[in-house]
């Protein structure tokens, strides 16, 4: 077994515009992976603008796997298939968070750019991700239309 090197904390915040997948709406949630390891978010009803605002963690093993993040909608209707819909995903490293950890950010202001990720066929971004520094830590945002 590997060794654990860490933890990682990710705050899930809220959907914007998200994908109608019933009808009208959608009842999204996301799963995030790592390796053998799997988090999902609760399930928000009939909304393409969720709030979560949950906290999720990963045990971190091998600075080179990356985490993978997909968003489905609850398809209540057919769970004898168990077959969620797919809405989109994205796929992100953590090794700009671990060479973030190794600066030292203490004459930066709060709100300075750390690094930016665009999209591309490898990440299904809609938008560029930033990671900021906020209150002496990073935050990295996701944007998804």
């Amino acid at each position: 077994m590997e060794e654990l090197l860490g933890l990682l904390r990710i705050h899930v915040n809220r959907g914007v515009n998200l994908a109608v997948r019933n009808v009208r709406t959608s009842d999204p949630y996301i799963i995030f992976g790592m390796g053998n390891q799997s988090l999902k978010t609760e399930v928000i009803d009939r909304d393409v603008n969720p709030v979560w605002d949950e906290d999720l963690t990963l045990s971190i093993r091998d600075l080179e796997m990356p985490i993978q993040l997909t968003v489905y909608d609850c398809d209540r209707f057919s769970s004898r298939f168990n077959m969620d819909d797919e809405m989109g995903d994205a796929e992100f490293d953590i090794n700009t968070f671990i060479e973030d950890l190794r600066m030292d950010y203490t004459d930066f202001p709060d709100g300075t750019i750390l690094a930016k990720q665009q999209p591309s066929r490898q990440n299904c971004l809609a938008e560029a991700s930033t990671v900021i520094l906020r209150e002496g830590k990073d935050l990295q945002t996701f944007a998804s239309d």
